[in-house]
C-alpha cells in the first residue's frame, strides 16, 4: 500500500499547567516553614523583589508599562481581616521570642566524659571509657562489642569489660548496657532493690512481664501473686532508656498558620502572618525602565523577566492565603458545633464538603490541610483532623470516627482496673448507645489511641498485711 503525507486539522482541548500556575500550586501545599524557606530563596535570587516593612498602599495610578505589569506597588501583605500582626508590638514579638528560646542541652557523650574527666580512673581506664561513651545509641545503650572495642583502641577485652562497668554506673544509671535486661539489672543493684524474686523476673520473664501475666510468673517462681505485684512496681519504677534523658534533639513547635476566636458567638478566622516578609517590587529597577531608554536590550528583557517572576510570586502568595482563609472558614462553619461542644459533636466531613463549598477542587482543598494547623478554643490541629469518616448510628446523625475513638477513651478510662471491659463488651455498649461498629473495629481504633487490651490493662490489688 502507497504511504502519502497530508495534513489534518484537528480540535481537541487539554488542561496546560503553565509555570505560574505550576508555582501556585507549589505554594499552596508548602508548610508555613517551608514557605518562609522559599520566600527567602527567592529574595537570595531575584534582584528585583525587596522585602519591606511598609504596609500595602494600592500601587501607582500613572499607566506605564511596569504599572501594567504590577497592577499594585508589588507589596505582599494581608487584605483586611487576614493579618494577625495587628494589635502586635516590637516588644511583643521579642518577649515572644525570650519566651520560646530554650538552652542548647548537653549531650549523653559529653556528659559522660565530663564525669569521666572527674573520676578516679587512670589515663588508660579513661581511654577506654571515652571509647565507649563515644559508641552508644539514642537510648544510652552499647552498639559495639566488647571485641569491636577491644580491636579500634588496641586494649584488652578484659579491660574493656571492667571499664563499661564503672561507666554502667555514672549518672544515668544503667548508660552502656547491652541490652534491656543488663540495664534494669544494673539500676535495681545500684538502688539496693536487687532481691532474687526482682533479678528473677528481669532475667526470665519480661515478655510475661510485659503482657501482665503474674499468675504465670508467681508459679513459676513459686511465690504469691501479690509479692510479684510488689516486685513489678520495683522493676516499672526503673528506666528502660536511661539516655533519652539527654537527647540533643530539639524540639519542634507547632506554629498556627490560622487563628479561630469566638466574639459575640461568632467565630473570627484570622490568619498568622507573624515571621512572614512582605514582599514588593524594588523601585530601583522600576524606575530604570520607566526613566531609561538607552538601557541595553539585554539589560531590559532581564529586568522584564525578573520583574514577572517576582510579580508571579507575590499573586501566588497573595492566592495561597486566600484560599486558606476560604478553606478555614469553611470548615469552622461545618465544625461548629465542635468548636461549642467538644469532640463528641465532630461532624463527619470529607474533601468534597469543602471543596463544594469553596468553589475548588478536592485536590486543592488537600493541599491546603496537608501541614497547616488551626488555632482554636478546644485546642491546636492539624486542619486534617477535621476531616473524619462516618459511622452510623441508629440515634439521630452519623457519628464521626474521632467522636465513636473519644467515646471508646471516655468507656475505657471509667473502667475498673482490676476488671477491665473487653473488646467485646466495649462493642455492646456502643450498640446500646446506638453507634453500630464490629469488635475488630473497636480494636482498631483502642490500638490508635494507643490503649494496652484488656488483658494487659489489668491491675492486681496489693493485699495489705495483717
Amino acid at each position: 500500500m502507497a504511504q502519502e503525507l497530508r495534513q489534518e486539522l484537528k480540535l481537541a482541548q487539554k488542561l496546560v499547567l503553565t509555570p505560574q500556575l505550576q508555582q501556585a500550586i507549589k505554594l499552596l501545599q508548602l508548610t508555613r516553614l517551608e514557605l518562609r524557606e522559599h520566600i527567602s530563596q527567592e529574595l537570595t535570587e531575584n534582584p528585583v523583589l525587596e522585602e519591606t516593612l511598609e504596609a500595602p498602599d494600592g500601587g501607582s495610578a500613572e499607566e506605564s508599562l511596569i504599572d501594567k505589569l504590577i497592577q499594585d506597588d508589588g507589596i505582599y501583605g494581608f487584605p483586611d481581616g487576614y493579618s494577625y500582626r495587628d494589635g502586635f508590638t516590637d516588644s511583643d514579638e521579642k518577649q515572644s521570642f525570650i519566651e520560646n528560646s530554650s538552652r542548647k542541652s548537653r549531650s549523653l557523650m559529653d556528659h559522660l566524659i565530663w564525669q569521666i574527666s572527674m573520676s578516679d580512673l587512670n589515663e588508660y581506664q579513661a581511654r577506654i571509657a571515652v571509647a565507649i561513651a563515644g559508641n552508644l545509641d539514642d537510648d544510652g545503650y552499647l552498639s559495639a562489642t566488647l571485641d569491636e572495642i577491644s580491636k579500634n583502641n588496641d586494649v584488652s577485652v578484659p579491660d574493656v569489660e571492667s571499664v563499661l562497668k564503672k561507666v554502667q554506673v555514672m549518672d544515668p544509671v544503667g548508660v552502656a548496657a547491652r541490652d534491656l535486661r543488663e540495664c534494669l539489672e544494673v539500676q535495681t543493684h545500684h538502688l539496693d532493690r536487687a532481691t532474687p524474686l526482682v533479678l528473677g523476673i528481669i532475667g526470665q520473664y519480661l515478655p510475661k512481664l510485659q503482657n501482665r501475666h503474674y499468675s504465670f510468673i508467681a508459679k513459676k517462681m513459686g511465690v504469691e501473686v501479690e509479692e510479684v505485684i510488689e516486685a513489678v512496681e520495683v522493676i516499672t519504677s526503673l528506666d528502660p532508656k536511661p539516655g533519652r534523658a539527654y537527647s540533643t534533639e530539639e524540639p519542634q513547635y507547632i506554629i498556627p498558620d490560622v487563628f479561630v476566636y469566638k466574639v459575640n458567638d461568632e467565630y473570627v478566622i484570622t490568619l498568622n502572618d507573624s515571621g512572614l516578609p512582605r514582599l514588593r517590587i524594588s523601585k530601583l529597577y522600576r524606575n530604570m525602565l520607566q526613566s531609561g531608554n538607552d538601557l541595553p536590550d539585554g539589560t531590559k528583557d532581564f529586568i522584564m523577566e525578573r520583574i514577572r517572576s517576582a510579580t508571579w510570586l507575590i499573586k501566588s502568595i497573595h492566592q495561597r492565603q486566600r484560599t486558606i482563609h476560604k478553606v478555614s472558614k469553611s470548615i469552622v462553619e461545618h465544625q461548629k458545633e465542635f468548636l461549642d461542644r467538644g469532640v463528641d459533636y465532630l461532624k463527619p466531613m470529607v474533601l468534597r464538603d469543602i471543596a463544594d463549598d469553596v468553589g475548588v477542587h478536592e485536590s486543592t482543598v488537600s493541599r491546603v490541610t496537608n501541614g497547616k494547623y488551626m488555632y482554636t478554643p478546644r485546642g491546636v490541629f492539624e486542619l486534617k483532623y477535621f476531616f473524619t469518616g462516618k459511622v452510623s448510628s441508629d440515634i439521630g446523625e452519623d457519628k464521626s470516627v474521632e467522636s465513636v475513638k473519644n467515646r471508646i477513651r471516655e468507656i475505657i478510662e471509667e473502667e475498673n482496673s482490676a476488671r477491665p471491659i473487653s473488646d467485646q463488651l466495649i462493642t455492646k455498649m456502643l450498640k446500646e448507645e446506638g453507634i453500630n461498629i464490629a469488635r475488630r473495629t473497636v480494636a482498631k481504633y483502642r490500638e490508635q489511641l494507643g490503649i494496652l487490651s484488656s488483658s494487659r490493662r489489668k491491675i492486681y490489688p496489693v493485699k495489705e498485711a495483717n
